[in-house]
């Protein structure tokens, strides 16, 4: 069976990453967008969609999964049905 390449630990890491960026820089304007945070090094790309922020990564060098959530939201995209 294959490994993942996620470890145990980057979401955690890749969180702390994301609130110090937000700390240090207004993200407001950003608000709905896709952000992919390098869980290693902490940098982060943003993107209409979690393909540009990929995108953006893979032409920076950097070829590690990136955790993607949407600027303001604490996830990218939730699954969800009607709920009755």
């Amino acid at each position: 069976m294959p490994t993942s390449p996620w470890k145990e630990g980057d979401t955690a890491r890749a969180i702390k990453f994301w609130a110090d960026y937000q700390k240090l820089h207004d993200v407001s304007d950003r608000h709905g967008q896709a952000v992919g945070i390098d869980p290693v090094s902490g940098r982060v790309w943003f993107g209409e969609s979690a393909i540009e922020v990929v995108e953006g990564a893979r032409a920076d060098g950097i070829d590690t999964p990136l955790y993607v959530v949407r600027v303001g939201y604490d996830y990218y995209q939730r699954k969800g049905g009607s709920r009755r």
